[in-house]
């Protein structure tokens, strides 16, 4: 009997988000990078979830380890490279919303390789999660995330892959390549419709998660920001609506939908039902600033999923 829920591989970033007070710039320190997004945002909804990743031998390293232990992340496997170092980056909020700065290059975490992944963890899953990010930030990340994928597979784990495009760290061709390469041996595609119009050069809703269909996942769970998303199977498809609340900052959104998504699907087998839990969580995701501070616990989600009550009975 698997052990585990969730395995996310990807690179941890220490996150800075701008914030105004009292005239005052701010830069508020928090936890970012994909796939470590997620990894908490299903953690908080309750799966059993862990971690492989690298981190450098230094404070933000040491604040990975300890928001992993608070939130009741398997970290075992992680690595802490003593003369490396962990990625940052920064949020900052211009006209047309937030903009990204990074200062990843050469992060531990780009430097893992095929030999470094935990085994145990991957024989002992029910789901591996990795993203595009994974592997863009070095062909070493991009090499260990594809015998991952094989890894998962083989020992009949369910594969889960957010293409989210970063075209700072690929160009277009490559990125496409390789995302619709790994996509191939994934169970659940998790593409956002701006990256996927790029990626595919398609345009429509329908015809993205056709094209994702065709490639091999059994589910396609396209995210249409506030407007919920387009899950689809090879028997069935839904627009699932999402909810609307005072938005603060989006970043995170789509890992939160993630996580939650991952979470609910394993608890309920069903990815109608996972949208809708995962379009609320990302909802109430987006109303602080942040990836992952505000993301919200499932208690948090049941409370906005649970029908009116019918006022006490006579």
């Amino acid at each position: 009997m698997k052990r585990l829920d969730i395995l996310c591989i990807g690179e941890p970033l220490m996150e800075f988000a701008e914030v105004k007070r009292a005239g005052e710039r701010l830069m508020l320190p928090g936890f970012g990078g994909d796939v470590m997004n997620v990894a908490v945002a299903a953690a908080r909804q309750g799966g059993r979830v862990a971690a492989f990743t690298a981190l450098g031998d230094d404070t933000f390293g040491r604040e990975f380890l300890d928001l992993w232990d608070r939130e009741g992340i398997d970290r075992s496997s992680v690595i802490t490279r003593e003369n490396g170092r962990t990625g940052v980056y920064f949020i900052t909020y211009g006209p047309e919303g937030h903009e990204f700065t990074y200062a990843r290059a050469g992060s531990a975490a780009s430097l893992m390789t095929p030999d470094e992944l935990p085994r145990d963890l991957l024989e002992s899953t029910r789901v591996l999660h990795v993203s595009g990010i994974s592997q863009a930030i070095s062909a070493d990340a991009a090499d260990a995330v594809s015998s991952a994928i094989q890894q998962a597979k083989a020992a009949g784990a369910l594969v889960s892959y957010d293409t989210n495009l970063r075209l700072r760290l690929w160009p277009l061709e490559r990125a496409r390549t390789v995302i619709h390469a790994a996509i191939t041996n994934a169970d659940i595609a998790r593409p956002g419709l701006d990256d996927a119009r790029q990626l595919t050069g398609l345009d429509t809703p329908d015809e993205i998660v056709d094209f994702y269909l065709k490639l091999g996942p059994r589910i396609v769970a396209l995210t249409l920001g506030s407007e919920g998303c387009l899950v689809a199977t090879r028997e069935e498809r839904r627009i699932v609506p999402g909810i609307r609340v005072e938005a603060v900052d989006a970043s995170g959104a789509g890992d939160t939908f993630g996580g939650a998504f991952l979470a609910e699907y394993l608890r309920s087998g069903d990815p109608f039902t996972a949208a809708r839990h995962a379009n609320v969580a990302a909802a109430l995701q987006t109303r602080g600033h942040g990836a992952v501070a505000p993301m919200p616990t499932r208690a948090e989600v049941d409370a906005v999923l649970a029908p009116p009550s019918s006022g006490t009975p006579s």
